[in-house]
């Protein structure tokens, strides 16, 4: 990974007022409209895009509309309605176990602590930290490529885990993660994509430290 400059005290204030003024209500992509939809959704996203989830989801939810009927899906049910999305065949097994574990442990109720959310299958950080901030809105950071990939253009982070580059930009920024986070992976999709981004229209131009690198 190439090692950019990092960013100034000042630099990232700015940056993070940018953020702010360009997405003062950013909020996910996934469609959901319950804990428990959305706890799905973001399962299904990992290394899927969220256009694709937002098409599995709705057979998904007409057939098992709540954590219980979840719970006692057929395996083989479940791979068919989410065989088009990314690892479908773990992700399938995870969403009965999660499932499966809100019932047993939590008593049908699933949890909001970011400890008790990574003890469900499917869990890890990132995806417990984005219920979160999804649901709650916690001030909270989490890290997907989007994120990651801006992070270390903007010189906010040359941490090599995404666990670290969290770590990083929980500290820079310190409130409003929940707003910050969502910004950044709009930026990242949108704008500062991985291949060909968007630099003639970018409003982080001043602050980017890898813009040398698209120049043609």
């Amino acid at each position: 990974m190439t090692i950019v400059k990092s960013s100034t005290k000042k630099e990232i204030e700015a940056i993070k007022d940018i953020f702010l003024v360009n997405y003062p209500n950013s909020v996910s992509e996934l469609n959901y409209n319950s804990l428990y939809e959305l706890i799905v959704s973001v399962m299904l996203s990992a290394q899927c895009t969220d256009k694709r989830v937002n098409i599995i989801t709705p057979n998904i939810f007409k057939a098992y509309p709540d954590i219980h009927s979840l719970s006692t899906a057929s395996l083989d049910d479940i791979k068919e309605y989410i065989n088009s999305c990314s690892f479908f065949n773990n992700k399938a097994k995870n969403l009965i176990k999660m499932a499966q574990k809100v019932i047993e442990d939590f008593n049908g109720e699933i949890p909001l602590t970011q400890k008790e959310l990574m003890t469900l299958a499917g869990v890890g950080q990132k995806t417990a930290n984005v219920v979160r901030i999804e649901y709650m809105e916690a001030n909270v950071m989490a890290v997907d490529t989007h994120v990651f990939r801006v992070a270390h253009r903007l010189g906010l982070s040359n941490a090599t885990t995404a666990t670290k580059v969290e770590d990083e930009l929980t500290k820079k920024f310190k409130t409003e993660l929940h707003i910050l986070h969502q910004a950044m992976v709009l930026f990242g999709r949108y704008r500062c994509k991985a291949i060909s981004p968007d630099c003639e229209n970018c409003f982080m131009e001043n602050y980017c430290k890898s813009k040398a690198r698209f120049k043609v």
